[in-house]
């Protein structure tokens, strides 16, 4: 996956985004309501026992206004109580008897103890602010994103259309041909920065969105400012690089609708949900454990109509824009995954091919450098002239890697330096081990 760690990398239109999601000045402005918000910082003391302003502040990301009118009407409703203060931090807050079981109950309805949550209404405004394709790929663009890469001209010059096409897109061929690396690699495209939500509220109902492990926040700037400043982007948003999701035989249609657990009582936001924005690789298409064909059906509507119907349960439906760029990646024959109306609505299918022999000589040319190893052209003619053809195994662009790889494990087992020449008895000793045979001899 590509890690930019220079934020002057990303184009941040911190501007319009400010506009669209400016920092609340009270309640009302979160879009919340304050009951909503009463038992979330209720359960933030009772994880917490005591905090002051400060600490308030970080946990719910609210600013202090919002939090002195919600602590105000807290106190007044007799849920909590000033306990002093430590140290000139300010003052010290801590829940009463009555807050206690506030806090309780409001645990047992919602395990979501975090930032205060991002009303969906907006939050449907933001994804669309933002959106992924709203971004204008080049000629240009691509060459520089995929830069080093051995990559017929032709593959290239269709990937950018269909990034732009704001379609679906497939990408199929043999095992080993790459696919998922250059999937992963279309990430590279883009380089606005985008505002994730830590959660979102659906009327009572709160669906974490933000995953450290899928989003990656930019370096946020160092600066210390006054709680009552009602300034900049809506604290409830982290500004993070466009997400790329991949997913492959793991993947089940519960992944792709709101999971509810019942131990920690939350809901989870589906991996299309934390994708938006980005990009959703669907890769091994046809090894999941489920069908194709409804795996399929669950794209149909979202692919054709730009948004997503989630199911929270009890007959309860919430509409979500469908805003990334969705890739199937598979190994199998397209029709045999699914019928010619299906594959008319994925915009772009393309054809992931074996290499040429040059093509594969300068993947070799490359390892090697990676490798720290000397490139030896003789060696391989050798392996292509000696080793591929005459067992008619195709060249794969994952061969180079894992062959001088395992070269490279044995000549360390016995004893020699990696800077030493790696001989054609040790290649062939890589592709004994490498390959599966079923010849005795």
């Amino acid at each position: 996956m590509y890690v930019a760690n220079d934020v002057s990398v990303y184009q941040d239109d911190r501007d319009a985004v400010q506009r669209l999601a400016p920092q609340p000045r009270s309640v009302e402005e979160t879009g919340l309501a304050e009951n909503l918000l009463g038992d979330l910082l209720c359960k933030h003391l009772h994880d917490a026992g005591v905090l002051d302003m400060s600490q308030l502040v970080a946990r719910l990301a609210l600013t202090g206004s919002v939090l002195e009118e919600l602590l105000a009407f807290l106190r007044k409703d007799g849920r909590i109580e000033v306990l002093g203060q430590a140290g000139g931090q300010g003052l010290r807050y801590g829940l009463t008897e009555r807050g206690r079981n506030t806090a309780k109950d409001a645990l047992l309805r919602s395990g979501y103890i975090g930032p205060a949550p991002y009303p969906v209404e907006r939050y449907r405004q933001l994804l669309k602010a933002q959106t992924v394709h709203q971004c204008r790929i080049d000629a240009q663009a691509m060459r520089e994103a995929f830069a080093g890469v051995v990559l017929h001209e032709e593959l290239l010059d269709q990937l950018g259309p269909a990034m732009n096409s704001g379609r679906a897109i497939m990408i199929y061929g043999p095992a080993g041909t790459g696919k998922t690396y250059i999937s992963q690699r279309l990430i590279r495209l883009f380089h606005e920065a985008v505002w994730i939500p830590h959660a979102i509220a659906i009327n009572e109902s709160v669906v974490e969105i933000f995953d450290p492990q899928v989003h990656k926040p930019l370096l946020a700037e160092v600066k210390q400012r006054n709680l009552r400043l009602d300034e900049g982007v809506d604290r409830r948003l982290v500004q993070c690089r466009r997400p790329i999701i991949i997913t492959g035989g793991e993947l089940t249609l519960d992944m792709l609708d709101i999971r509810f657990d019942p131990y920690t009582r939350q809901y989870q936001a589906p991996l299309q949900l934390k994708a938006s924005n980005g990009i959703f690789i669907i890769d091994d298409l046809g090894r999941q454990r489920v069908a194709p064909v409804d795996l399929f059906n669950r794209w149909i509507v979202p692919m054709e109509e730009k948004k997503d119907f989630l199911n929270l349960g009890g007959g309860r439906h919430c509409e979500i824009p469908f805003d990334l760029v969705l890739v199937f990646s598979t190994n199998l024959n397209p029709l045999e995954l699914a019928d010619e109306a299906f594959l008319r609505r994925i915009g772009y299918k393309l054809h992931f091919d074996h290499l040429q022999a040059d093509e594969y000589e300068r993947i070799w040319q490359q390892e090697c450098e990676k490798l720290g190893i000397p490139y030896d052209l003789e060696l391989v003619e050798y392996v292509i002239e000696r080793l591929h053809r005459p067992e008619k195994m195709p060249l794969l662009p994952c061969h180079p890697r894992d062959l001088l790889g395992m070269a490279l494990d044995r000549q360390r087992y016995l004893g020699a330096d990696d800077s030493q020449a790696l001989s054609p008895q040790t290649l062939i000793w890589a592709w004994r081990n490498y390959f599966v045979s079923l010849d005795a001899s």
